[in-house]
């Protein structure tokens, strides 16, 4: 038996004391104690042939991993509400890292470790990626809980870039949901292989069966159980192992013992049945089984795990176990599976492009742990931390030291690290070198997420870079009061560094600050971090619109433009026609010089010029730009003492107003090519959704249960509709949309925008656009 004693205790070992102590930690049973957990303690001597597993040692002794063998990076990912950091918390508590298990949103109000930001305990979410590390039978275990929310779907994106593997997390009830959808994606991308663990078989309507079919259905993956419970909901009691066909309980307080007895009489059958099933799945995808399954032999359990690790790793099989997190059952098998299925550094060929002589080669990264190849390190994720920026990096060759000079790849600075840190959740643990395959962070390097980082600066490798989707919802964004504006430009100055999704810009023409994000929980989410951790209230609205005016049928003017005011006045006279341009040309505007002779002087056309640029700024029907106009000056007049530079700009104002004013004026407004990817049996919702926001449908393509539905919308009848869309598809539904072209908006848009312009006038009867 390995026998685990506090740290405190002598090294001489009394072995009549220690039989005593197990006696009391474990009852007594026939059945082989295999998994009892006591953090805090650690293995000192082995005893017997009966093991306790599934103990690891504290975190003062975790020791480093010099064989890259040892090490595992895996992200936990999956839809809001799976229970991601449930599971994670439990992770931690079975491998000792932290020594009380806490709620996502408990009683205590503590929270679950990896959920360290105020917001994240508060709304019970989680926003950022967090990572830690543990160690399990001698296994060093990078861990990145990500989030689950579609808004920050970028957490997820650079956490899976730099991951060796994932465990997707499946809601026995939910199933295969929307953001799953995307997770998938995104493993897919970066070529990431995973295990799949339904979770919360304690809910009621559990259906863990139900979840295998939708994962082979709608994520396409070749699956099946290596795992089934004993029993469902609250009758769940374990789960049994198909592979070595033995049954596991969890005991204890916190579920801390694992006893491994005998497959349960009534699932002996179900148990053949599913073993033949995997046995068959693994056959499609592995093919040393496949010949064996062909030729009739059943393989051995061994020969089963190591098939089942090659097909898993190469991404043609994906193993399914079964849980529940909050109950403590079924999470010490799953670390289990990681150490089994998943792939090592080693496994794993990362790729570096080498563009030193003009043309991009594919350079692979050596796995190697230690300093005999250049350093190659990717920054994937910045926070700003209490000692400046934090930068969290994946090396993927070589070795990087604290206080050893590296070179930005990409602006070819070079820096120095004056800090080297491993995470555990928002605590740190200083370390003095980080080799091939370790995940790390960096105080004081100023960079950017997504850049490389080498030894040498006559190394010039990049890493690829990471895919950032582009953002979906834009809203109006400004500081209540003016003595906010110094706090607000560092919040934005920090959390656009942070999160490339998150962009903010300057709206010139309608004087707005404008920020753009993934969804409205996106945005909402960072004007709550301004107020709490800048103290700067910010206010939200829906932006303006840049609409613009423009006429439909030349019109001729004929302006004169006399001021006297004793001694020389001001004289200018043009003539000419205000031209429409093609639709094609709605936001342009153009300006010809027709005239013939001297009755305009040349040395005044860049005045009139000047004049008509200055009247298209505001159109005198809405008050916003005019466009899609050409300005043709074919004669006019002047004085040879009153003519001077302004006359003739105050002219050109005076003929626009004039023109614009005999004009037949229409307002025209932006017009957005989008493009909507839902599942198929959503086509009458999202069609009749478009149609209501007055699209013009393009076309429309379909494939695998999901369709593209192409259109062009008005900007203006835009806002909104991304959680529109998500209510409609159930969250399945995503859309992207970019500039196409202006085209004249509705009569009633018209007459709104007239109103509110011309409001007082109207109501006094005073326009002529009531």
């Amino acid at each position: 038996m390995n026998i685990y004693i506090p740290k405190m205790a002598s090294a001489r070992i009394n072995f009549n004391h220690v039989a005593k102590l197990s006696s009391r930690w474990f009852s007594n049973s026939s059945s082989m104690l295999v998994g009892a957990i006591r953090p805090g303690w650690r293995r000192c001597c082995r005893y017997g042939h009966q093991g306790v597993r599934y103990l690891s040692t504290t975190r003062a002794e975790m020791s480093e991993a010099k064989n890259g063998d040892d090490i595992r990076n895996i992200g936990i990912s999956a839809h809001i509400d799976s229970g991601k950091t449930t599971l994670t918390e439990r992770i931690l508590y079975y491998a000792g890292r932290i020594t009380k298990m806490h709620e996502v949103r408990g009683k205590d109000h503590v929270g679950a470790k990896m959920d360290s930001m105020e917001l994240e305990r508060l709304r019970g979410i989680t926003i950022q990626s967090a990572a830690t590390y543990i160690e399990w039978k001698n296994t060093n275990i990078n861990i990145i809980d990500t989030p689950g929310h579609v808004d920050f779907t970028v957490e997820v994106e650079r956490a899976l870039r730099v991951l060796d593997g994932a465990v997707l997390v499946l809601c026995a009830v939910g199933g295969v949901q929307s953001q799953t959808l995307t997770v998938n994606r995104q493993m897919r991308r970066y070529n990431v292989p995973c295990l799949a663990f339904i979770n919360k078989l304690d809910r009621q309507w559990a259906d863990p069966y139900r979840v295998l079919a939708q994962l082979r259905s709608k994520l396409n993956h070749n699956a099946a159980f290596i795992q089934i419970p004993i029993g469902l909901e609250s009758d769940l009691k374990g789960v049994v192992d198909i592979v070595r066909e033995r049954a596991y309980l969890f005991e204890g307080e916190q579920g801390t013992v694992v006893r491994e007895t005998d497959v349960p009489a009534d699932l002996v059958a179900e148990v053949l049945d599913r073993r033949q099933e995997l046995i068959e799945c693994v056959a499609d995808a592995d093919e040393t089984i496949g010949e064996m399954f062909l030729e009739e032999r059943d393989p051995t359990t061994d020969e089963l795990i190591a098939a089942i690790r090659r097909s898993c790793i190469a991404r043609t099989f994906t193993p399914v176990l079964v849980g529940t997190a909050l109950k403590n059952t079924g999470i010490q098998p799953l670390l289990d599976a990681v150490l089994a299925y998943l792939p090592a550094p080693t496994e794993v060929e990362n790729i570096a492009l080498d563009e030193r002589s003009g043309e991009t080669k594919r350079v692979a990264m050596n796995p190697t742990r230690d300093d005999t190849s250049p350093l190659v390190a990717l920054a994937f994720k910045l926070e700003a931390g209490r000692f400046g920026q934090l930068t969290y990096m994946r090396i993927y060759q070589g070795c990087l030291k604290k206080g050893v000079p590296m070179f930005n790849t990409r602006t070819g600075r070079k820096v120095r690290v004056p800090r080297l840190v491993r995470m555990h959740s928002d605590e740190m643990e200083d370390v003095s070198e980080a080799y091939a395959g370790d995940i790390c962070a960096v105080f004081g390097v100023d960079c950017s997420s997504g850049d490389t980082f080498v030894d040498s600066n006559d190394v010039k490798l990049s890493m690829e870079s990471i895919h950032v989707p582009d953002s979906v919802i834009s809203m109006a964004m400004k500081p209540v009061t003016q003595k906010d504006q110094d706090n607000f430009a560092k919040a934005v100055n920090r959390f656009t560094k942070e999160d490339p999704t998150y962009r903010i810009h300057y709206d010139s023409e309608n004087k707005e600050t404008i920020a753009s994000g993934m969804g409205e929980l996106h945005l909402e989410i960072y004007a709550q971090r301004m107020k709490n951790e800048y103290n700067c209230n910010v206010t939200m609205g829906k932006p303006k619109v840049s609409f613009r005016e423009t006429i439909t049928a030349p019109v001729q003017f004929d302006y004169q433009h006399k001021k006297q005011s004793g001694g020389s006045g001001q004289y200018g006279k043009i003539i000419g026609e205000l031209q429409p341009l093609p639709p094609d040309d709605y936001t342009k505007i153009e300006f010809a010089d027709a005239t013939v002779g001297t009755n305009v002087p040349k040395t005044f056309i860049p005045a009139i010029k000047k004049g008509f640029l200055e009247a298209c700024e505001k159109g005198t029907l809405t008050g916003n730009k005019v466009t899609g106009v050409k300005f043709v000056v074919r004669d006019g007049a002047h004085h040879a003492v009153d003519s001077n530079e302004i006359s003739f700009i105050m002219a050109a104002k005076g003929a626009m107003k004039e023109a614009l004013a005999d004009a037949d004026v229409v307002v025209i407004e932006p017009v957005m090519l989008v493009e909507v990817n839902s599942p198929i049996e959503f086509q009458g919702v999202v069609l009749g959704g478009l149609n209501k926001r007055h699209a013009v449908i393009l076309g429309q393509e379909s494939s695998e249960g999901y369709f593209t539905q192409y259109a062009n919308v008005p900007l203006n009848d835009m806002f909104g509709y991304s959680s529109e869309l998500r209510s409609l598809t159930q969250g399945k539904g995503e859309y992207a949309m970019e500039y196409s072209h202006y085209q004249p908006c509705l009569p009633a848009t018209q007459e709104q925008l007239v109103l509110d312009h011309q409001g007082p006038d109207v109501k006094k009867g005073k326009s002529r656009y009531g």
